[in-house]
């Protein structure tokens, strides 16, 4: 399905006479890319942009408007989609997960599975459902499970979901290195069974010294 023609103008007349700084606080995305947005372009490279799933989801909550209803003018559902179920996945077993403007993928230990993003017409409540089962977003479509996250190189951003650090991985945002930081350690402790105290290898890696951590996050 093709975007709505005039669909920037559209998201414009949802936003109202609500100010761009005051849709900006209750979305969690610039001002100024919200404005972007509405003109359908970026205007520093003038490139045409379309917005994500997950940033349509937070203008659909910003203002209050359906998000099924939003991703399909945005060209992401189908009407006759609506009726079709989605594939089930067991979300305590995602390590992680990557969304993308035609699909999200979610990986698992061993294996991985990419869905279709015309299919997730409950994508909204799935959005809900990952703070909740211990996952946190680390970059613009990144989804961390925390609870899997074994290892953390502090100096490259790294997450590792094995003690060794020689599997799988995840390079996170900086701006989510610092937000987190003190909250990865506790998980990785936990998750390890390890005490919060830690040195750097020579690798920048955190590693724990001492008895079992008895708190949970």
């Amino acid at each position: 399905m093709k975007q709505l023609d005039g669909f920037g103008k559209f998201l414009e007349t949802l936003r109202g006479k609500m100010s761009l700084r005051e849709a900006a606080h209750k979305s969690g995305l610039s001002h100024a890319y919200i404005r972007d947005l509405e003109l359908e372009r970026n205007r520093s490279t003038n490139e045409k942009i379309k917005p994500s799933p997950v940033t349509l989801k937070k203008l659909s909550d910003a203002y209050n408007y359906s998000y099924t209803e939003l991703m399909e003018k945005a060209g992401y559902l189908e009407k006759e989609e609506m009726n079709h179920s989605s594939v089930e996945v067991d979300i305590a077993q995602i390590l992680f997960i990557e969304v993308s403007a035609k699909e999200v993928t979610y990986q698992f230990q061993h294996s991985k599975i990419s869905q279709n993003v015309h299919s997730l017409v409950d994508f909204s409540d799935f959005l809900d459902q990952l703070e909740e089962k211990g996952f946190k977003k680390m970059d613009t479509d990144l989804f961390v499970n925390l609870h899997h996250v074994m290892k953390y190189i502090e100096k490259e951003g790294t997450l590792y979901f094995d003690q060794p650090g020689i599997g799988k991985h995840v390079v996170i945002a900086a701006s989510k290195q610092k937000k987190y930081h003190d909250l990865l350690l506790r998980c990785i402790a936990r998750n390890t069974g390890n005490s919060l105290e830690y040195h750097l290898d020579r690798n920048g890696s955190i590693d724990s010294m001492r008895s079992t951590l008895k708190q949970s996050f």
